[in-house]
């Protein structure tokens, strides 16, 4: 079995205090981590090999049985139970010869930097415009050179945050993938408020309409529909058309409602006559 010096994996000298082991670590870990060298198989191993030099030597007890036994720490107990002189050789085995001796007898294969670690985390930002999210749609995400196929629920809101599981980075020694973070920024180019699954929209009304009532066309976020006004409309009033909002996040079939606010059309030229009879009303409301 090959030695592997943990002190020089960790680039310390053997008399290197806890704080310097974990400072070498860490600075060591970012430099070799598997997400920032995805195609460098040595940096992979390396990752690996100060995995399992910082689990040794960050504990003083397996740190005490490497110094003393090497390659062999992970056997302290049973060499120590069967006395040190054995180790040594005292039995007719080299130093070699008696570690293979119990590695064949325990069948033991020790496993480089065996410490699983989680995956990293990923985070992305997806841009869509709003008409995209009236409608459930899939769309396909590279990350890495993998592509992901991500449904996107109709109703999604801006910057809202959903999370799919095990797409992040890849797991060390057995650990688990991390998960892809998306945030959704909506851009919105319309004529129409979003609150959440309400429209507000502005629409104008001309004067005779709004005294006298009648049939108007609407324009909704998916077209436009026949409205009947009311005589009387006030400018700023409001008409709520119910169920002509935005699709309900996750709710099939269900929508929020559409709320409009008259903009009544004041007439900027009006001819002779048109003065005339406005003339007229005014005499009259005064009756």
């Amino acid at each position: 079995m090959e030695f592997i010096d943990y002190y020089k994996v960790l680039e310390v000298e053997k008399s290197a205090g806890e704080i310097d082991i974990k400072k070498a670590y860490r600075r060591l870990a970012r430099k070799l981590h598997p997400d920032l060298n995805p195609d460098d198989e040595s940096a992979k191993k390396k990752f690996q090999e100060i995995n399992e030099a910082h689990e040794v030597l960050s504990d003083s007890e397996k740190r005490m049985q490497y110094d003393k036994y090497g390659k062999d720490w992970k056997r302290a107990e049973q060499f120590e139970k069967n006395g040190e002189q054995n180790y040594r050789g005292s039995q007719g085995f080299g130093k070699s010869d008696y570690s293979d001796f119990f590695e064949a007898i325990f069948n033991r294969v020790r496993k480089g930097g065996n410490t699983k670690s989680r995956g990293r985390d990923y985070s992305a930002v997806l841009k869509l415009e709003l008409q995209e999210v009236f409608y459930t749609h899939q769309q396909t995400l590279l990350l890495n050179g993998k592509k992901i196929r991500l449904t996107i629920p109709a109703g999604v809101k801006n910057k809202q945050k959903v999370k799919i599981t095990g797409q992040g980075g890849e797991g060390v020694n057995g650990g688990a993938n991390g998960d892809l973070l998306i945030t959704f920024s909506i851009a919105n180019h319309t004529n129409f408020k979003r609150k959440g699954s309400n429209l507000y929209a502005d629409a104008n009304l001309d004067l005779y309409t709004a005294v006298l009532g009648g049939e108007v066309i609407v324009e909704t976020f998916t077209g436009r529909i026949k409205h009947e006004v009311n005589a009387g409309t006030q400018n700023d009033s409001k008409t709520t058309l119910k169920g002509k909002g935005f699709p309900v996040y996750k709710k099939e079939n269900q929508y929020g409602d559409l709320i409009i606010t008259w903009k009544i059309k004041i007439p900027a030229s009006l001819s002779e006559k048109e003065k005339a009879l406005f003339g007229e009303l005014k005499k009259l409301s005064k009756h």
